[in-house]
């Protein structure tokens, strides 16, 4: 019953219609109710917490001024989007939110209509939004309204910037609001967040601003070009006497605020003021990332995405770690470190993912020489370039699935050159529960049609460790690590850091079943994946005579061709397994090194299928994709039935 008495205006709200038959002044209470809901959710089925908490009343009021879904809510990361989902028909599911088959972890209009465009990558809000103002005047909903919420954070990104250059020069009606909280995961950096944390327009002026324009255009003396003309005026008059120039009105964006988003009456009286306006504008709303639920708010990092914990004591439940293999994160992060203390060229870059890619170790240590460039993946990629050119070894940690806004930088302005850079691609292979746009399913495929880039990817700790040490030797231009989220298998993950010749597999296991086998498989894999296999194979049985030889190949560019000539000449079956996309990865580079060579083995390709895969646990996926140990079992076994 206390849950009830919790959530008693929440309970009959189904849709923003029902939100929007609300008094104004019920609106906090629901925000408190909205609070409770996802804090109890969040703790017994983990997600993003402080985000969520920090931009309710943002949300609530969109809903609330706004005719959704016809006026387009366009969320920048759906971090911020639980009380968006809960909102807008999905409360009862709300349990199941990233779970297999449950509430997809970001908005998708896949999922529901509210839910106006994906949006799992930062800074894509305001072009998108653009682009569906400019679809409105197009296909005669010229009275649609559209709204870009995007984070400060977010506003970093190089594609913001490139949609606030192109809302200043086409006529619209955006409106962009900002939630501020001085945080993306970690706390923001750089020019724009330090400019964001100094803005101040008096609010005063922009009510006398906006009263004096609506009276000038209901006496017909303010067209466009006479209101171009007064806006450029005013915003030099304003700058004159703040003696600040505001970036956004020098872009002929308006601009209000900053004022408090985490009051949610003054956050609907704004946006009714600003619905009808005129022209591109921006509200700049500061909030508390973790807002009402103190340990959130205190540790904002923290409490991004914290896991089970009590929602009274706000005490986490951390599983016992003791005797644990480490994260494979934690052990790039203290083996950076290592090196670096060895070799003084050696910087640290990273997108603003200090602490979720463990740079935050050789940070507290080296803070001159690791780099924390903000939500800018194509940047961090240059800028590492930069360094590489005059001298530097530059270590750049890069999510796999964020390094696909970063390709052309990959491209142009490392590889071309042949810059020693190390990218160290963290979340490769499926992530599990942030689902599809996170997934680091595609670098195999795509990193390996280009030049100068060496391509290898860890079977442990150790072999994590060991590549990083030979990435940081002398001529060995583009080196790409990639390697997965979550724990490895070695307590004793600490090894001499020794060379790894490069292009070079090693074989792990040859095993002979029954008497006078006929038949030899060939199981190939590469990285952490290559556990499933041989576990696989310690687990497996059947009647029928088989040998099986399994093969970490280390490095998919170059391929071992040596290696792969033994394959051919020995087997006559060959198994490829990669935690990626099946099509260009590892089964494409052996399946054309074959036809290039006139060797016609039979090759099954195990990866992951043609299409985007969703949320669920990595187990549930693996299996799912039918790269599990279950899956590889069964091949191997019709395989061998196959060959009687």
């Amino acid at each position: 019953m206390a849950n009830e008495k919790k959530i008693k205006l929440l309970n009959n709200i189904q849709s923003p219609d029902d939100l929007r038959r609300l008094n104004i002044e019920q609106l906090p209470e629901l925000c408190n109710e909205l609070r409770e809901k996802i804090i109890e959710e969040v703790a017994v089925n983990p997600g993003h917490l402080a985000s969520s908490l920090g931009a309710i009343e943002i949300t609530v009021g969109c809903h609330y001024v706004f005719d959704t879904p016809e006026d387009r809510l366009v969320w920048d990361v759906g971090h911020q989007a639980y009380a968006h989902k809960i909102i807008t028909g999905r409360r009862d599911k709300f349990y199941t939110n990233r779970q297999l088959n449950g509430i997809k972890p970001f908005p998708s209009p896949l999922e529901s209509e509210y839910d106006t465009f994906v949006c799992g990558h930062a800074s894509n809000s305001i072009s998108a939004a653009l682009g569906m103002t400019v679809a409105s005047q197009l296909t005669k909903h010229s009275e649609r309204h559209v709204v870009a919420v995007i984070g400060d954070g977010a506003m970093s990104g190089g594609l913001a910037f490139e949609g606030l250059n192109n809302v200043s020069s086409k006529p619209n009606d955006l409106l962009i609001i900002l939630n501020d909280n001085d945080m993306s995961i970690d706390r923001a950096v750089g020019g724009m967040e330090k400019y964001l944390l100094t803005l101040d327009t008096n609010e005063t002026y922009n009510r006398l601003r906006f009263r004096a324009a609506q009276w000038l255009r209901g006496k017909g003396m303010l067209n466009d070009e006479r209101r171009k003309g007064i806006i450029r005026l005013t915003n030099a008059l304003k700058s004159a006497l703040a003696r600040q120039q505001n970036l956004f009105e020098g872009m002929n964006i308006r601009y209000f605020g900053p004022f408090d988003g985490n009051d949610v009456m003054e956050v609907v009286r704004l946006l009714k003021q600003l619905k009808n306006m005129k022209g591109p504008k921006l509200l700049h709303l500061h909030t508390v990332k973790g807002k009402g639920f103190i340990p959130a708010e205190q540790s904002a990092t923290i409490w991004h995405a914290p896991g089970k914990f009590n929602p009274q004591t706000g005490q986490r439940i951390v599983q016992d770690t003791e005797n644990k293999s480490p994260r494979f994160q934690d052990v790039f992060g203290e083996t950076l470190l290592e090196l670096a203390e060895r070799n003084p060229r050696i910087v640290g870059v990273t997108p603003a993912m200090p602490t979720g890619s463990s740079l935050n170790i050789m940070m507290e240590k080296m803070p001159d020489r690791t780099f924390d460039v903000g939500i800018a993946e194509g940047h961090a990629m240059t800028f590492s370039a930069g360094m590489a050119k005059d001298g530097l070894q530059p270590f750049c940690s890069i999510y796999s699935s964020f390094a696909q806004r970063a390709y052309d930088n990959i491209i142009h302005d490392a590889a071309i050159l042949n810059l020693p850079v190390v990218l160290c691609l963290d979340r490769a292979g499926l992530v599990g529960e942030d689902g599809a746009t996170h997934h680091g399913a595609f670098d195999l495929a795509y990193l390996r049609p280009i030049p100068n880039t060496t391509i290898a990817s860890p079977l442990d700790e150790h072999e994590l460790r060991r590549m990083m040490y030979t990435a940081q030797l002398p001529n060995n231009g583009l080196f790409v690590i990639r390697y997965p989220r979550g724990n490895g298998l070695l307590t004793d993950w600490r090894c001499p850091l020794e060379e790894i010749t490069v292009g070079k597999g090693r074989k792990l296991a040859d095993i002979t079943l029954g008497n006078n086998p006929r038949h030899t498989i060939g199981v190939l894999t590469i990285g952490p994946i290559g556990n499933e296999a041989s576990a696989a194979l310690r687990e497996l049985q059947i009647e029928n005579s088989l040998r099986i030889i399994h093969y970490d190949m280390r490095f998919l560019k170059p391929i071992d061709e040596e290696l792969l000539r033994e394959v051919a000449n020995e087997c006559t079956d060959i198994i490829t397994i990669e935690d990626g996309v099946r099509n260009g990865g590892l089964g494409t580079a052996v399946t054309e090194w074959m036809a290039d060579n006139r060797f016609h083995s039979n090759i099954t390709r195990m990866g992951l299928p043609d299409r985007f895969i969703d949320q669920g646990t990595v187990n549930e996926l693996r299996a799912l994709c039918g790269i599990d140990r279950e899956s590889i079992k069964n091949l191997l076994k019709t395989i061998a039935s196959s060959s009687i």
